[in-house]
């Protein structure tokens, strides 16, 4: 016999509460302790866990769902369930565990899509706002927004009620600076390129529940107000005079994209505030090699009182945030090196006439920096979805059932999951947000960055039309950059496009109609006989809708492993195909083989249900083709088509070839032509260029003229070296620049490295 009972003596903290063992029961188990007000640590495990509450009262929240507790309540966790246990009365909550390893019962939970589904709580999903300083490319749209909008039409199909929010990011810096390339104010230029942007955005069939322009929501403005009041509350986030840069000439504040240099902490070329490489946020003043955009003479130090937020006084609770969500380690690691230094003060307001002023009145001519303004942003684009759909939702009060999803970049990483959590905790003392983030690396175009300034972009415009965009969002699916930097080809979407969607994908469903029109009058047969081998391919079937269910899910959400799974349906089915064709026209295997058509219209069938959140189109056509509805439930089973249906495949079409050769010959004339003027084009930006930095005006350059000779220094030469970077894209050497005998050898050398350069492209495009 074993007694033991319960000693606050002997108790000791672990999981944030108060704990202690109890041996010999054969399972793992223990006593614990909550005091009034206080929580467990959020936390999932292998284990299967019971508890069993003796004495006070509280809530066990279990992946984010709250559920009270009292005296006699058996609480039983499947492995993986997040679980904080809270106590909400006067006295201690005491309670047994016991927990014990099943590993049968772990594996079954990992793959459970019902516990992953968030049930019945709300589900925001954002795609980080787009800067409305340009139109979206492939680079923008292969990220935050088609891997959104899967996400969102995944889940509506698993029975979630799931969202889709975003919006126009309107006063960014990088806003002002295209205003003023256009020549136009920026509340114009944002509202132009936010309509663009939605434009494209719908071209690609991305159609969110929530479009917020922050400038032309009138409630916008002065709910960011009430926030950010609420933020500086407490006393922690306070106006600090600190370091900051200013143009040698114009005296103007620089920030973001007024100002570059090389990252403090990995040396990379940045602009200000962030470090697109290393992910690392910066205070412009430990820039190294700053340049200003608007003066070739260094920049002045002086000081700004700026309201400022103590970031590095939150490491805890960003620890504990993200033990709550999905938080890929990749962000984990970010914000570990983050805290890892020893004061992080962080500027959350900035000298702008763009932008929304705080209430307060402890600083004049200041707005509310646009990042810390986007974690309200979310709240508002809640608060007016709900506002559209009768749900009283409000920014000012956000709910603890609530579960956020972002998606975004890596290079917002700092922003989205260090920064805006600590804001929340401000702003919300009482409100754990319960967040998921999922990050995607850069995106390359022929093996280099996106450049709008050089045309080395294909914009979403140019490639996406009703007949393209299902063959687009797969291949941006299949080669989405989710675990490191991957890269659209031209000839690789070609490729794709003839060989696998339209080669394999329709050549097969062709042919497959084709064979129920011969054999049985275009209507679904139904199975007959069944042979091993054909039920060993339905087993296969079931397995390729459990890993496209796992792909697509939102743990392991992954478009490029759902997309390889689409894929191996059709390649598993052609293989069965070849095999079963052998008898297919034998008399003595006529039930076989109508066992094996009906298994190959149950596979077009799961094509079809498994490819709708990524190609709704082609799904909702097959899925017609195959005498069914538009799928909008995602399927627990793999199922034969109803004996008797009418099947149209046959003269179906799904994908179209674009006109390669026609598109090839096109472009060879265009690199032709840009080739031949390359150099001109280069050497006329290299000249006016020059000018304004030797301060030449009225002297012409001719292409023989000696750089050094015409009085370029060295410290001149570190602004060309920005300029051209920021331009063309283009990284030369002081030594390439001082050492060019003549500004025709200069821009050989710049045209040489670009291929087929533009300086008339838009502004900095900034984070999106």
């Amino acid at each position: 016999m074993i007694i033991h009972r319960y000693d606050e003596n002997v108790l000791s903290e672990a999981f944030g509460i108060d704990m202690s063992d109890v041996e010999g029961l054969g399972t793992g188990a223990g006593w614990g302790r909550v005091v009034p007000g206080a929580a467990s640590d959020s936390h999932q495990h292998d284990e299967t866990e019971m508890f069993v509450i003796v004495a006070g009262h509280g809530e066990i929240v279990v992946d984010g769902r709250p559920h009270p507790v009292e005296p006699g309540t058996v609480v039983v966790f499947d492995p993986f369930e997040s679980h904080v246990l809270r106590n909400t009365g006067d006295g201690d909550l005491v309670f047994l565990t016991q927990y014990w390893r099943d590993s049968r019962r772990a594996l079954e939970s990992a793959g459970n899509a019902e516990r992953k589904n968030f049930g019945e709580r709300p589900v925001f999903v954002f795609s980080t706002p787009p800067t409305p300083n340009g139109d979206l490319h492939l680079g923008h749209l292969s990220g935050p927004y088609l891997g959104a909008d899967v996400f969102v039409r995944a889940r509506r199909m698993q029975g979630t009620n799931a969202w889709h929010l975003t919006g126009s990011d309107d006063y960014q810096s990088y806003v002002v600076a295209a205003a003023r390339a256009d020549g136009r104010g920026p509340a114009e230029t944002a509202a132009h390129y936010s309509a663009e942007i939605a434009a494209t955005l719908a071209l690609m069939d991305i159609r969110p529940d929530q479009y917020t322009v922050t400038d032309a929501d009138p409630a916008y403005r002065e709910g960011l107000r009430d926030f950010f009041s609420r933020v500086v509350a407490d006393g922690t986030v306070k106006v600090t005079d600190s370091d900051a840069l200013f143009d040698a000439d114009s005296g103007q504040y620089l920030y973001e994209v007024d100002v570059k240099g090389r990252c403090p902490s990995c040396g990379s070329g940045t602009g200000g505030n962030i470090c697109e490489e290393c992910g690392e946020p910066n205070v412009v003043t430990d820039l190294v090699d700053p340049v200003s955009a608007g003066s070739t003479r260094p920049p002045r130090r002086g000081t700004a009182a700026r309201w400022t937020l103590p970031l590095h006084e939150f490491a805890d609770e960003t620890a504990a945030h993200h033990r709550l969500g999905r938080v890929p380690a990749r962000l984990r690691e970010l914000a570990a090196r983050l805290f890892a230094r020893p004061s992080l003060d962080i500027p959350v307001s900035h000298p702008s006439a763009w932008g929304v002023p705080p209430a307060e009145t402890d600083v004049d001519g200041q707005v509310i920096w646009v990042w810390p303004e986007m974690s309200y942003g979310f709240l508002h684009g809640i608060q007016e979805l709900g506002r559209r759909l009768g749900e009283d939702w409000r920014a000012a009060r956000p709910e603890q059932d609530w579960k956020i999803v972002h998606f975004f970049g890596y290079d917002n990483s700092f922003y989205h999951a260090v920064l805006y959590p600590a804001l929340y905790r401000l702003a919300f003392p009482e409100w754990t947000p319960d967040i998921d983030y999922h990050v995607n690396e850069f995106y390359l175009l022929e093996g280099a960055k996106f450049s709008t300034s050089r045309r080395h972009a294909i914009w979403g415009k140019e490639i996406l039309n009703p007949d393209t965009v299902d063959a687009v969002r797969y291949f941006l699916s299949s080669t989405r950059p989710e675990g490191s930097r991957t890269d659209f080809r031209r000839a690789a979407y070609e490729a794709t496009l003839n060989d696998t969607l339209i080669g394999s994908w329709q050549g097969w469903l062709n042919d497959l109609g084709s064979r129920v029109g011969e054999r049985h009058d275009g209507l679904a047969p139904d199975a007959g006989t069944w042979t091993p081998e054909q039920s060993a391919f339905l087993a296969r079937l079931g397995t390729r809708l459990a890993a496209a269910t796992g792909a697509l899910a939102p743990d392991g959400f992954s478009l490029s492993q759902a997309a390889a799974e689409l894929d191996g349906i059709v390649a598993d089915t052609l293989r069965f195909s070849r095999q079963e064709e052998l008898l297919a026209r034998d008399a003595g295997w006529h039930s076989e083989a109508r066992t094996a058509l009906a298994l190959e219209l149950a596979a077009a069938r799961l094509l079809a249900h498994a490819a709708a959140p990524v190609m709704p189109r082609f799904a909702a056509r097959l899925a017609d083709a195959l005498g069914l509805p538009e799928p909008s439930a995602w399927p627990d089973t793999v199922a034969l088509v109803t004996p008797g249906s009418k099947i149209t495949l046959t003269d179906a079409v799904f994908f179209r070839p674009t006109d390669a050769r026609a598109e090839a010959e096109a472009d060879a004339r265009a690199q032709a032509a840009e080739a031949a003027d390359g150099s001109r084009v280069v050497r006329q930006w290299l000249a006016a260029t020059v000018r304004d930095l030797l301060q030449l005006s009225g002297t012409e350059l001719t292409g023989d003229a000696d750089l050094v000779g015409v009085g370029l220094s060295s410290l001149q030469a570190v602004t060309l070296q920005y300029r051209i970077l920021e331009e063309f894209d283009v990284d030369l050497t002081l030594d390439e620049l001082l050492g060019s005998t003549s500004l025709d050898d200069l821009a050989r050398t710049v045209e040489g490295r670009v291929g087929s350069p533009s300086p008339a492209g838009i502004a900095a495009e900034g984070d999106r």
